[in-house]
């Protein structure tokens, strides 16, 4: 631990040094300060207000914004002079103050409306707006300043483009909204997103939720905003890895009371409905909820698939004051599919040899079902405006009583061995929270403090070991290019014994404590924001009862952010994290923690009054023990992983969204991304790119609706995913060979008062497309098998909406 301390060390002093000389060389910030103008818009009843329209103007200034979701608006940078300011909303009463602003002065302007919540709540159903562009991170990134400030790239997918977009789940293709990420094979129940050369940790609601083969994807009936945060972030939240995590933030009580209901037909027998109400329980208001219900039964292109879902998603917060609440929130989700596996293809004759429709599913294929319970309970205590604590604690209970598809072998004619096999399984994690943030100044010196402590238990057992033949007889194998998708005789499985027993050898478990801090200095005006954290994590694991690991380590944080104007920031970040895995090497050897470090620099900047913004950024991350399968020795029922020596991921990343002009919203995002294997002991893999990822990555969503004329509330939306030069999930050869990806989709949209219609049609051009990889263990005669998971052809989605 004595050199990462001794780099820190190093680069605080190179940090004061960089203040020090800015101190000297801008002289002339002292003589003319300008100041800030901030507020709040609140209702009659005292709820806040969000998407309120908000202009100052002055001498030579004319600018806007609108308020977060507290409510809040704030104008950096004003010179001194007189100003007034204009709160406007569709179906409200204009308002407008005059206030003055003095030598480096920080003037609060806050404004009551007359309407009370309810009211307002119909006001904003009437005159909402889509949103793409979302300007403050949500509470559970800990953050207390807006995304503009931060020394690091941070990108927000708004449930407003979720529902544009018509995406039901994190399978379906939410990673387009953001530079660089990828989909990955799934078995059906989590979802593999890939950025920066590796998976990105999934969490939810500031947890690190990610666990062996899980958990269930979320339903976007319950979702608020996915945030992703780009490279290390151990220092903000729980252990994360190097390239980064997306973080879902879910539905909240508001304070307005609302209610919406969606139903839905589409391709495939598709059909799903959700309700999302949103109140009071109390006349005071000091009793909210929420609550969002989901149902969805869903058939596939594929024979015999599909995939039934249900989630319950209530949540009560109770305001005691000003100063205190309290949120405890459950989600429940269901599922009920097709075994586990039945979406992978493969062939000796090259990718999409076969059918997309393919299945090596027999007619007869029994369903697998998960259950997907989650609780948090969290307080906030506000001692003022600046100091706030927060204290938080989850429970996570995943079961699956489910099976799984793969093959033994496959020959040159086409000729497999199909397998099936058990897969029982249950993961449990616990997570506690808590953590301070606060600001107070040491002369012109503006501190902005986080720190706190996480601890995480996280559990899993599975049953996988037992499997059987589908063909069992040489005479009669299932062909491939020949298939009988007839009934078969399935084998027969021991469940007398509780799972605690029959998955006891194969249980694997993490445990950590973690400290954190970090003080954000803000100098001239903060203008120039100097970040210094550092993180120590203590974390245990075992992958059976034998074997484990127990590992100790600091990783230190240095951040630098200049706002070069109002509307302009640039920033470069250098961080390290740590994170404990788990796994099973072939060789027996013990599996080592993810080291790595981060390198980035970045410029962002907010368009036209912060209606849409742009982030350029180019990073360099070396990450140490990165766990990959396992191309020699990949039998799913071990599981066997390789464990790289150093990989080396570097790119550039460029993300815009916002709305253009009044009506007129865009999404537009483009990476470069190279990662390879720098160090190795077998000395022929270096140089090898790293398995699943791009190196091209571009994708857009454009959306216009009309806003006058007697087609006002028209809508129409397309965009397209492209990807060049994509590596394999595995190993394999090491070469790009899977062919470029392109996707066009488009939809259409029309919302009249309350009343809302939506046509999405998914892969236009109705192109073959999948992903892919290389699998060289099985009995092939010596041929590469390849293998594949096809998407869906041509799709609509059909969707009619209600909110009152």
């Amino acid at each position: 631990m004595i050199r990462p301390i001794q780099t820190f060390r190093k680069l605080l002093a190179l940090s004061f040094l960089v203040v020090f000389i800015l101190f000297h060389i801008k002289p002339a910030l002292a003589e003319i300060k300008p100041g800030t103008v901030t507020g709040t818009i609140t209702t009659a009843d005292g709820e806040a207000v969000p998407g309120v329209t908000v202009s100052l103007k002055g001498t030579g200034v004319n600018a806007g914004t609108i308020t977060n979701e507290s409510g809040r608006f704030t104008f950096n940078k004003v010179k001194p002079g007189n100003y007034t300011i204009k709160v406007s909303f569709v179906g409200l009463a204009t308002e407008e103050k005059t206030i003055e602003v003095t030598d480096g002065q920080r003037v609060v302007v806050n404004f009551m409306l007359r309407e009370n919540a309810s009211q307002i709540g119909e006001v904003l159903i009437s005159g909402r707006k889509q949103k793409y562009k979302i300007d403050e991170p949500s509470t559970s990134l800990r953050l207390n300043e807006p995304l503009l400030e931060v020394a690091q790239n941070i990108q927000v997918v708004s449930s407003d483009q979720i529902k544009d977009q018509q995406i039901f789940n994190m399978l379906e293709g939410v990673s387009r909204n953001v530079s660089g990420l990828t989909m990955q094979e799934h078995w059906g129940n989590y979802a593999r997103v890939n950025g920066r050369g590796d998976r990105l940790a999934p969490f939810r609601n500031g947890m690190n939720i990610e666990a062996t083969w899980g958990p269930l994807t979320e339903d976007m009936s319950f979702v608020d905003r996915i945030e992703f945060v780009k490279g290390p972030a151990a220092f903000m939240l729980a252990n994360g890895n190097p390239s980064g995590f997306y973080n879902v933030v879910t539905k909240k009580p508001t304070g307005t009371t609302s209610q919406a209901f969606n139903f839905t037909a589409g391709s495939f027998n598709s059909y799903r409905a959700t309700a999302d109400l949103d109140g009071v329980l109390t006349k005071d208001g000091k009793l909210q909820y929420r609550l969002n219900l989901m149902g969805q039964l869903s058939k596939s292109w594929r024979p015999y698939d599909f995939t039934n879902r249900t989630a319950i998603a209530p949540v009560l917060r109770y305001k005691f004051d000003s100063k205190n609440t309290v949120t405890a929130e459950y989600t429940y989700q269901y599922q009920r599919m097709n075994a586990f596996g039945t979406a992978y293809l493969f062939s000796t004759n090259g990718y999409a040899s076969l059918p997309r429709d393919f299945t090596n599913a027999p007619s007869n294929s029994p369903s697998s079902g998960i259950q997907d319970h989650s609780a948090f309970l969290t307080y906030e205590h506000a001692f003022n405006s600046k100091w706030k604590v927060t204290a938080q604690g989850a429970y996570f209970y995943y079961k699956q009583d489910a099976y799984s598809y793969w093959i033994n072998s496959i020959k040159e004619n086409g000729d497999v061995n199909r397998n099936l096999g058990l897969w029982d399984a249950v993961n449990k994690n616990k997570f506690a929270q808590a953590f301070l943030n606060g600001e107070f100044n040491t002369g012109k010196i503006v501190h902005r403090l986080l720190g706190g402590v996480d601890v995480g238990d996280k559990y899993y057992i599975p049953d996988y070991m037992q499997s059987g033949s589908l063909d069992p007889d040489p005479a009669n194998p299932f062909n491939i290019y020949h298939p009988n998708n007839g009934p078969v005789t399935l084998p027969t499985f021991n469940t007398s014994q509780p799972l605690s027993v029959r998955g006891k050898d194969f249980v694997t478990t993490e445990k950590y404590q973690s400290f954190y801090a970090q003080d954000e200095l803000g100098f001239f005006d903060q203008k120039v924001r100097l970040t210094i954290a550092g993180r120590y994590t203590h974390a245990t694991t075992t992958s059976n009862p034998t074997t484990g690991t127990n590992d100790k380590k600091f990783t230190p944080r240095v951040g630098l952010s200049v706002s070069i104007d109002a509307n302009t920031s640039a920033y470069a970040v250098y961080d390290q994290s740590f994170v404990p895995q788990t796994g099973k090497l072939f060789s027996g050897e013990k599996v080592k923690p993810i080291t790595g470090n981060n390198m980035e620099i970045g410029l962002k900047r907010d368009w036209f009054g912060g209606k849409w913004n742009t982030t350029l950024s180019a990073y360099r991350i070396l990450k140490n023990n990165q766990l990959v399968a396992d191309p020699d020795h990949n039998d799913p029922a071990q599981n066997y992983m390789v464990q790289l020596g150093q990989t080396r991921t570097k790119g550039i990343e460029f993300d815009a969204r916002g709305e253009i002009i009044t009506g007129l919203s865009l999404m537009v995002n483009w990476a470069y991304t190279d990662s390879k294997i720098s160090k190795n002991t077998d000395a022929s893999l270096i140089g090898t790119p790293v398995p699943g990822f791009a190196k091209h990555v571009s994708n857009a969503w454009l959306t216009y609706r009309l806003q006058q004329g007697t087609l006002k509330g028209l809508g129409f939306s397309t965009g397209y995913q492209w990807q060049i030069d994509r590596l394999p999930w595995s190993l394999g050869s090491g070469t790009a060979d899977l062919p470029n990806y392109f996707r066009l989709d488009a939809g259409a949209s029309y919302q009249i008062r309350k009343l809302s219609f939506a046509l999405n049609v998914n892969n236009v051009l109705n192109k073959y497309l999948y992903s892919g990889g290389h699998e060289n263990y099985l009995n092939t005669e010596g041929k590469t098998v390849y293998t594949w998971q096809a998407e869906a052809p041509t799709n609509i989605r059909l969707s009619i909406g209600y909110r009152f």
